[in-house]
């Protein structure tokens, strides 16, 4: 598996990372936990080093069934959580909070979950704008002197939000959703990364299913399924006649794929992974047999033609 350093720090990760939003549960629908295991093992018999998640994901119970997963295993990865959410009860909406206190219980909750005395990375998972940056980036220092976090980050920031943050603490990461039908962190949010030694933590780079080749125009969500709402941070791209239009990209990407020897899904993560500023791509998974796959995708080296020709396809 390839490795890549987070911008000018000396965190490295293999390429490819282990997302764990699908599962913790109210998100993404129905899943067996066992098999969840088997694809977490899977993933580090195959040279996944990086696995990512947060408190917030099935309100806890996504952390703790990692947790279960990474026993005996811990010293082999780079573990990731998020923090600065909280919510009255399983399966609430959350609020963003980044006070030191909320901050330093959420880490020790996690801690506990996660059955680890240490994360290899804590991320901010959205910016609280209710208090300065510095409040939360002093509890990071706090918590990197007493060997609780060896790294920080943030979660969907602006560069604006980055700066303010660097000011305080030397964040490694801004971790920001980017695939094929989204290129907005293209136009500043790379930029700055580039500019100041941050790497990039890629989320949905298969745009949540839709570049796996498994959706058609037939394709429900269940009802805890965030996807439910057809919308992806903003953007439609389940909704209407955007969602058949974007079937219809999907198909002749999947012809490109298949000229190439790859799937969809794979030409669509090396895709991600191409763009050097990106350090981790966060796939989700939980069948072990998608776990080769992902890996596989990291063997592509594409040039700057193809990724262009590529972006043209999902474009015009």
């Amino acid at each position: 598996m390839k490795q890549r350093t987070f911008g000018n720090s000396d965190l490295t990760t293999s390429i490819i990372g282990f997302g764990g939003w699908p599962m913790g549960r109210g998100h993404y629908g129905s899943f067996d936990e066992d098999e969840v295991i088997r694809a977490i093992h899977a993933a580090i018999d195959m040279g996944v080093t990086l696995f990512d998640t947060a408190a917030v994901y099935g309100w806890g119970e996504g952390e703790k069934l990692l947790g279960r997963a990474l026993k005996g295993k811990r010293d082999q990865v780079a573990l990731v959580s998020k923090g600065g959410l909280d919510w009255e009860d399983s399966g609430a909406a959350s609020g963003r909070n980044s006070s030191r206190e909320h901050l330093t219980s959420g880490l020790e909750e996690s801690l506990r979950n996660l059955q680890t005395d240490y994360l290899d990375l804590y991320l901010i998972h959205w910016p609280d704008e209710s208090r300065p940056f510095s409040e939360p980036m002093e509890t990071f220092t706090d918590f990197q002197r007493d060997g609780k976090i060896r790294h920080g980050g943030v979660s969907n920031f602006s560069p604006e939000q980055m700066r303010d943050a660097l000011d305080t603490f030397p964040i490694v990461t801004n971790q920001v959703g980017y695939h094929l039908f989204d290129f907005r962190t293209e136009a500043e949010i790379m930029p700055f990364c580039r500019e100041n030694g941050l790497g990039i933590m890629a989320y949905g780079p298969l745009a949540h299913g839709l570049l796996t080749g498994a959706m058609t125009p037939e394709t429900t969500f269940e009802d805890d399924d965030w996807r439910r709402s057809l919308r992806a941070f903003g953007q439609p791209i389940f909704e209407g006649e955007t969602f058949l239009e974007n079937l219809r990209k999907v198909d002749t990407l999947k012809e490109l794929a298949a000229s190439k020897g790859m799937t969809v899904a794979q030409l669509a993560l090396s895709w991600v992974i191409a763009e050097e500023v990106v350090s981790v791509a966060l796939v989700g998974t939980r069948k072990p047999e998608e776990i080769e796959q992902n890996v596989k995708a990291a063997e592509w080296e594409m040039s700057p033609a193809e990724r262009d020709e590529i972006r043209a396809i999902v474009t015009r």
